[in-house]
């Protein structure tokens, strides 16, 4: 476990340069791990404005204020969720949160940040009462499978993105209905 606190809040269009420049970590780091995974330029620099604008984008700071991380939360319906090769464990209908474009700066790994922010968003739809999370992965991203298995995530079937390519679909009951 982390020996340090983190935060996380809001992005706003000031942080943009050092969300990019995390991103880009990301990309080198799945591209070393010979994953097939954000290597084509997403996400660029106009998705990170559009999840700022939907107020649905998120930094990560350490107990300086430096931003380590940067995730996309919501609680908006997901278009390429409505269609799904398998089955979600919740019905047509009921609402869920999505955690998207997770992405750790190159210095801050092995610090427990994807945990911290599983955590810190589950527990916001707890007190939401949502009933639970869904996410999507590379199907070559093991380190996020693992993760996702770990934290109690169910496999649930394969989902197609609108800019083409496949991801595996998992989701976690976070309230019973």
């Amino acid at each position: 476990m982390n020996n340090f606190s983190m935060n996380l809040q809001k992005s706003n269009i000031e942080n943009i340069p050092r969300i990019m420049e995390i991103v880009k970590d990301a990309q080198s780091y799945l591209a070393r791990l010979n994953i097939d995974q954000w290597q084509d330029g997403y996400p660029d620099q106009n998705q990170i404005e559009l999840d700022i604008k939907q107020n649905d984008s998120y930094i990560v700071l350490n107990e300086k204020n430096i931003i380590i991380g940067t995730t996309v939360f919501t609680t908006k319906t997901e278009p390429t969720y409505k269609k799904i090769d398998g089955n979600w464990i919740t019905l047509e209908g009921t609402k869920y949160g999505v955690i998207h474009r997770l992405a750790v700066g190159d210095d801050y790994r092995k610090l427990g940040l994807a945990k911290f922010v599983f955590s810190e968003c589950e527990n916001k739809l707890k007190e939401l009462g949502v009933t639970s999370m869904r996410i999507d992965t590379h199907s070559e991203n093991m380190r996020m499978q693992h993760m996702l298995k770990k934290r109690g995530y169910e496999y649930c079937g394969v989902i197609k993105l609108e800019r083409g390519g496949e991801r595996l679909a998992y989701e976690k009951i976070i309230n019973k209905i």
